[in-house]
């Protein structure tokens, strides 16, 4: 496994992640205790962890903390980097609060390394929100401070809000297929050395299922055989040093698959012929 510097923060994160939003029939139904595939679901987050990855991704929204609970057992907490979500009903500074005590107790860990917000609200002042995730971070709750979904300026405002810390990450969808953050999250993030977490990384399985042969030739003539998922993956790690993709695991020949996507590096004409399928 290949580890990059977390934004500006000292810790090193395995350059692919895994993500654990299944889907919306999961989230309803577990909570209805039909936990479906949740074995597998388990066994995919080891089988990552084995394979060197230490960053997962959840949120409070996911339903999927406990599982995450359940597959870490055994393991060394502190090799380990977890990052959950706020929904955006739970931002006023109280609610915060205690949606982070309940997603630590179904973690069943003492902190949280990532804190984020899930999605901006604009009913709720984005400074009560920040004087909440700042009171976690004093009380050892969580380790780091970051957002989701947020627009630039709503990034630029959640900074300006803070009195003691600072953004270390973003996360939004990028992947080949949808590059929008390239033209002003991307741009600032490097300047102020932001993570940047990439969510559908393969465009949520619809990248995979129509990708271009011609790119797949191209870089087997360089690299060897690679799958479209690995090649999705690595264009990400590859295109920017400050990027993160965290493609769901909840199949363990998936997240196998997606361990291939590390320890290699597209060159520049590689890069340059994916823009011609899927130009900026």
């Amino acid at each position: 496994m290949e580890y990059r510097l977390f934004g500006k923060t000292n810790e090193k994160v395995s350059v692919i992640g895994m993500g654990t939003y299944y889907d919306i029939s999961w989230i309803i139904l577990s909570h209805l205790g039909i936990k479906r595939g949740y074995n597998k679901k388990i066994e995919a987050i080891r089988v990552g962890i084995e394979g060197g990855i230490n960053f997962i991704d959840t949120a409070e929204i996911y339903n999927s903390e406990e599982v995450i609970a359940k597959a870490i057992e055994g393991y060394n907490r502190e090799k380990l980097f977890i990052a959950s979500k706020v929904w955006p009903s739970h931002l006023k500074y109280n609610d915060v609060i205690k949606a982070c005590k309940r997603s630590l107790k179904k973690l069943n860990i003492k902190y949280v390394d990532l804190y984020q917000i899930h999605f901006p609200n604009r009913r709720i002042p984005i400074e009560e929100t920040m004087k909440a995730m700042e009171y976690l971070v004093d009380q050892g709750l969580i380790r780091y401070i970051g957002v989701s979904n947020f627009s630039l300026q709503q990034m630029i405002k959640a900074q300006e809000a803070m009195k003691k810390y600072e953004l270390v990450s973003t996360q939004m969808p990028f992947s080949m297929a949808n590059r929008r953050i390239e033209k002003d999250i991307i741009p600032y993030s490097i300047k102020n050395k932001i993570a940047i977490i990439c969510y559908y990384p393969l465009g949520h399985g619809k990248l995979i299922k129509n990708f271009p042969k011609e790119i797949v030739e191209k870089v087997k003539e360089k690299y060897g055989n690679k799958t479209p998922a690995q090649i999705a993956l690595n264009w990400i790690i590859s295109k920017y040093e400050n990027t993160f993709p965290i493609p769901r695991a909840s199949n363990p020949i998936h997240v196998k698959e997606n361990l291939g996507a590390v320890n290699w590096r597209m060159d520049k004409e590689i890069l340059d012929f994916v823009d011609k399928y899927f130009p900026p």
